[in-house]
């Protein structure tokens, strides 16, 4: 181990960069020592500083939207307690289907499929659209009387949902 460090040793020192830097002035190796510190400094502030600071912005902001989601929700949990022990219209099974695309277009929704279940439920697929334009349908339905029985929600391109559905008349 020691004789391979002699030689790696000796192999520097004969080396065509050390003796360029042995031939510098004392005031040259000083200028390209501190110019060599400065620029390990900005390499560790550009890959290791910036990009935790623009994680640490990312996540405080986004724990911020989830605080407003939060309180949002706290605050829109009594009325939705309300809605959910108000009574709800009835809506006739043979009508459901008419009901279903009319709200769904006066929504500015596209039903991709619609297929009639045997027990009386409706599975359709809209198109992507945004959320709370999904949102507002649902809510739109329920106090129709349809019911929501299952839902299968997927993000698509540009901040919209597909959505599959399966409907029926609130019992």
């Amino acid at each position: 181990m020691l004789s391979q460090n002699k030689g790696f040793t000796a192999q520097l020192e004969s080396s065509l960069l050390a003796q360029r830097w042995r031939a510098l002035a004392p005031r040259e190796r000083l200028s390209l020592a501190s110019l060599a510190g400065f620029l390990v400094l900005v390499l560790l502030y550009v890959m290791l500083w910036q990009p935790t600071q623009q994680r640490l912005l990312a996540a405080r902001a986004s724990f911020e939207a989830q605080r407003e989601l939060n309180a949002y929700l706290h605050s829109q949990a009594p009325a939705a307690r309300t809605l959910a022990s108000a009574p709800q219209a009835s809506v006739d099974p043979a009508r459901l289907q008419g009901l279903v695309t009319a709200t769904a277009a006066a929504q500015g929704l596209s039903i991709e499929r619609l297929d009639n279940a045997g027990d009386g439920a409706l599975q359709l697929n809209l198109q992507p659209a945004p959320f709370a334009q999904l949102l507002r349908w649902f809510t739109m339905l329920q106090a129709q009387g349809v019911q929501i029985a299952e839902a299968g929600l997927d993000r698509a391109a540009d901040n919209q949902v597909a959505a599959r559905l399966s409907l029926k008349v609130a019992q």
